[in-house]
């Protein structure tokens, strides 16, 4: 069973060996950890499950000490020249082959098959000695097909372990297909009403204003905590903690709004996992497209936008699977373990060389421009029949690529936005009729107005934008969108003319835009907005983003 930190897998352990206990079934256990001695030396594993089980099956015992007698390098560490393979088949595997053996004429030997249990086996210190255990033991089960013996192992997602055990013989279960938010919500739940009941503040709270927390603020942190139970447990210790400064000490009900803003604290898991792969080739770009990508792409559409092969994508991934999800197959978006990773690789005082510069938005919309003209060359009508199946990169160039010019506006180079021009130029030169082409030129061409201000190139924008509108008559579903995009344009010009027939077009327009978003319209606020500061993108399928006008570069 595989999934990311602190996502639970060492307490399923604990309650897996705890019910074995409960049932009398024997278990035996070693639960590895990262840096804390002999618990993350895997030298120690046989010793160990041996003495366990000589213990929970005591007939294994002679056969036990028989082997030991016979080689007495068994219990040495790893300066006794005997591999971890041959300590496993002596001291564990064979001795409880040969009572199995002994015991099959008379009644079962146990209450169901004898379970070993391996908590963190991604937190052992030699990977090739893991995978000669995992060897190993395929190899015992192999040659016993029928021997009444099971592994139960945990571990993070990591290549040298996952690509070892993907065989017929073992069953993988990843921990992320079972949702774990309302283990989480379970979880604070019981915390929460075992230290309200304690706590006389709250319990005063509680007896004035009701339930608290209440649910709305239990869902958020809930969404927050996002599946991880270590930081579950660092966030309910926050809001609870004892009050120990002077003046006005905060109660749990003021931390609780605090808590929803707290970091998961996982920043060295993840410098610490990056590293592995930061000397690959492409690594910088693979990671930062995955940072900044408004919708997660497949392996395959990672490498087709980067323009590079999808083996070197993969390449870059397995190491981290600690961290991020990477798929088995080609059609799953490679996604994120926890959101925090994100907020980690954007934040360029927590990452350091790993950060996600807001200039690679420029360098994820160039590329777009580029997918787009390749695929238009290949396939001219590919946008006009609309049977046709379009790439998932495709599709998300036609969706956000102008979203990735305007995260990245203030790092633009003149230079790029003349490389997108005549890329969008080239695009519209294909498909001329195409409402979408026409848009993403025409902002292109706006926001290069804006850098240079040039009253030309906002004319030139501006009659982009009218042959778009053209394009879209009533009852067309992103009519609005050209509206406004034509609105802010026109408002612009009037900013830097004072013509009073821009302003006042300007005005009709969004009006316009306004009947066509009646309430509950997601976007209706952007088109009750004040026109100077904002103006909704124009894409293919209708957003929830807004696009900045002149003067004003945030989203």
């Amino acid at each position: 069973m595989h999934g990311y930190v602190g996502s639970g897998k060492s307490s399923i352990s604990q309650e897996v060996c705890d019910t074995s206990d409960r049932e009398d079934r024997p278990v035996v256990s070693f639960f590895f950890f990262r840096n804390a001695g002999d618990r993350s030396k895997i030298w120690r594993l046989a010793t160990t499950l041996a003495s366990q089980m000589a213990a929970v099956i005591p007939q294994t015992e002679p056969f036990i000490r028989e082997a030991v007698q016979a080689n007495q390098a068994l219990l040495t560490p790893n300066e006794g020249g005997v591999s971890l393979r041959t300590r496993m088949q002596c001291l564990v595997y064979a001795p409880f082959k040969a009572v199995v053996q002994m015991k099959k004429k008379g009644r079962a030997l146990t209450r169901g098959p004898f379970l070993i249990v391996l908590d963190g086996l991604d937190e052992c210190d030699n990977k090739d000695e893991v995978q000669e255990l995992i060897n190993g033991m395929l190899m015992f089960f192999n040659e016993n097909p029928l021997i009444p013996l099971r592994v139960f192992i945990t571990s993070r997602v990591e290549e040298h372990i996952k690509s070892r055990l993907d065989v017929p013989a073992v069953m993988l279960d990843n921990l992320v297909d079972h949702c774990s938010d309302d283990d989480i919500a379970t979880f604070l739940q019981i915390l929460f009403e075992d230290a309200c009941s304690r706590n006389l503040v709250v319990r005063t709270y509680v007896q004035k204003h009701g339930e608290w927390p209440n649910r709305s603020d239990k869902r958020k942190l809930v969404e927050h905590i996002g599946g991880s139970f270590i930081f579950a447990s660092a966030v309910f210790k926050f809001i609870m903690a004892t009050n120990a400064e002077g003046g006005h000490a905060p109660t749990p009900m003021d931390r609780l709004p605090l808590a929803l803003k707290m970091n998961p604290g996982l920043d060295g898991l993840y410098t610490q996992t990056l590293s592995r792969s930061m000397h690959l080739p492409h690594f910088s770009n693979i990671i930062s497209t995955i940072a900044l990508l408004q919708e997660p792409l497949p392996i395959s559409g990672i490498a087709e936008l980067l323009g590079i092969e999808t083996y070197e994508v993969v390449n870059v991934l397995v190491n981290l699977q600690a961290i991020i999800q990477v798929p088995g197959t080609d059609d799953i978006p490679v996604t994120l373990c926890h959101t925090s990773l994100r907020d980690f690789l954007t934040t360029q005082s927590r990452s350091g060389d790993f950060f996600a510069h807001p200039s690679h938005h420029v360098r994820i919309y160039l590329l777009c421009l580029e997918h787009g003209l390749k695929v238009l060359r290949e396939d001219p009508s590919l946008f006009i029949d609309s049977g046709k199946r379009i790439s998932t990169v495709t599709d998300y160039d036609l969706d956000y690529s102008i979203l990735h010019m305007e995260f990245g506006r203030g790092c633009f180079e003149p230079t790029e936005y003349d490389s997108a021009i005549h890329l969008c130029r080239e695009r519209l030169a294909i498909q001329p009729d195409d409402p979408r082409l026409i848009t993403t030129l025409a902002v292109a061409v706006h926001r290069r107005a804006d850098q240079t201000e040039s009253l030309t190139g906002l004319e030139e924008a501006i009659s982009l934008y009218r042959g778009a509108l053209e394009l879209r008559p009533s009852p067309h579903p992103n009519r609005s969108y050209s509206l406004n995009n034509l609105g802010s344009a026109l408002l612009d010009r009037h900013q830097r003319t004072g013509t009073i027939a821009d302003l006042e077009e300007a005005i009709s327009l969004h009006r316009e835009a306004l009947e066509l978003r009646p309430s509950p319209h997601p976007n209706r606020s952007v088109a009750l907005a004040e026109p100077s500061h904002t103006s909704p993108i124009d894409v293919r399928e209708e957003p929830n983003t807004l696009l900045p006008t002149r003067g004003n570069s945030s989203l």
